[in-house]
């Protein structure tokens, strides 16, 4: 019984499911009893990996926007003014490499991309893009009594906690929310001396299974040639202040603003990006599993994105409605099969209810084939480039749709389920 207290000590219990009999105690123990350290990173939308996301992600929303049952699957290299594009498409013939090109270059000269060694209209763009496999498109498509089957096999996960109001484990939103209010500030002028490039790292101190204080953050930011690090730390320190919770600042000695003193190179010219290499900033900041696959550059029909989402949506309904203070939810499915082959739900001794009739209940109130994610959450839309950075989830949705697995529009139908 000891060794199995220990594996469930750390915020990570959720990958190590105990068996059902045993798990409410263990769960109860992990969640409720435990003083840890845990540490999420975040990275700015000018980070080289990023800038890859959202050039990827602004394909599909072209072809969306043109098609909205499009198919596409696009990646992006980024280096030292280089910019690659490859990957399989379906849709108009309209959308030609010219007009990707055009794309790929708004996107970068909107993160702000304006450097001797990065530069939105100096860059090289290349556009190797070509047709869908017919082999793929035939297994995916609905046809006949064939409802349209999942873009490929995987396993994908969902999550939600009561640590933020976003229901978002408090390291990971701290560290985005960084990020964004220095990526606002740099936009609007108002810290004129950064440059889009830049990293953050959030630890925090948990009592009792919840956050009380951070114990050391640390911010890695692009920044002008001449400037000193005293003057980047004092830009930096007013947006860790402010999005902190009161109380909650680390000592000075363990505030790390540009380690290294110097950070005048950066993005794709001082390290190269590529599309979907930040899975774990995408989603839970490593408090919760992932499944492995990538979302950014993929349209809908690929479960490892909207199937991703779907399990967000009804983890974060969930919590929301009082079931339970933490839900993971995991989905898997096989290429071409339309409806997940297993629906695994784990409220780590937190549920009210049981996590056998969550798993039976959630699929009836939410269809989870590949067309019924994307019809529930409006899917087929282009609303996936602002996906890019500062993570998928604990966003709020918009008016048009965006971020629409972040309602908490379930509740009401989760509680008179389990009325």
């Amino acid at each position: 019984m000891t060794l199995l207290v220990m594996v469930h000590a750390g915020p990570l219990g959720a990958l190590h499911p105990a068996s059902p009999r045993r798990q409410p105690r263990s769960r109860d123990i992990s969640v409720n009893n435990s003083d840890y350290l845990f540490t999420s990173e975040s990275v700015s939308e000018g980070h080289p990996d990023k800038v890859c996301d959202r050039i990827s992600d602004a394909v599909v929303d072209l072809f969306l926007t043109a098609d909205p049952y499009a198919r596409v699957a696009c990646e992006t290299l980024a280096t030292t003014n280089r910019i690659v594009l490859a990957g399989e498409v379906r849709g108009p013939a309209s959308i030609t490499a010219d007009a990707i090109e055009t794309v790929a270059r708004a996107a970068v000269r909107d993160i702000g991309y304006e450097q001797d060694g990065f530069h939105w209209q100096k860059s090289a763009v290349e556009v190797l893009v070509h047709a869908q496999s017919a082999d793929i498109a035939v297994g995916v498509d609905a046809a006949g009594n064939k409802d349209e089957g999942a873009g490929d096999q995987g396993i994908m996960f969902g999550f939600a906690c009561r640590e933020t109001e976003a229901l978002m484990p408090a390291p990971i939103h701290f560290s985005h929310a960084i990020l964004k209010s220095l990526a606002e500030a740099r936009h609007s002028g108002a810290a004129a001396i950064l440059g889009p490039d830049a990293k953050s790292q959030v630890t925090l101190q948990y009592e009792n299974g919840r956050p009380v204080r951070a114990t050391s953050v640390v911010v890695s930011t692009q920044h002008v040639e001449g400037v000193d690090s005293q003057e980047v730390r004092e830009v930096v320190r007013p947006h860790v202040l402010n999005v902190l919770p009161e109380g909650w600042m680390c000592d000075e000695a363990h505030f790390y603003v540009n380690p290294t003193g110097r950070f005048v190179i950066g993005g794709p010219d001082g390290d190269c990006g590529l599309t979907g290499r930040k899975i774990i900033v995408d989603t839970y900041g490593g408090a919760a599993p992932h499944g492995g696959g990538a979302f950014s550059g993929k349209d809908p029909t690929k479960v490892d994105r909207s199937a991703a989402y779907a399990a967000r949506y009804l983890a974060k309904n969930v919590v929301a409605a009082g079931l339970a203070e933490r839900c993971t939810i995991q989905l898997s499915y096989a290429i071409g099969v339309s409806h997940p082959l297993s629906v695994y739900v784990n409220t780590g001794g937190t549920g009210v209810v049981g996590e056998d009739k969550l798993a039976v209940i959630l699929p009836q109130l939410v269809n989870l084939s590949p067309r019924g994610i994307r019809e529930h959450l409006g899917l087929n839309r282009p609303i996936y480039a602002r996906t890019a950075a500062y993570g998928h989830f604990g966003r709020t949705p918009d008016a048009d749709g965006g971020f629409s697995w972040e309602k908490t529009d379930l509740v009401d139908e989760l509680r008179r389920a389990f009325s």
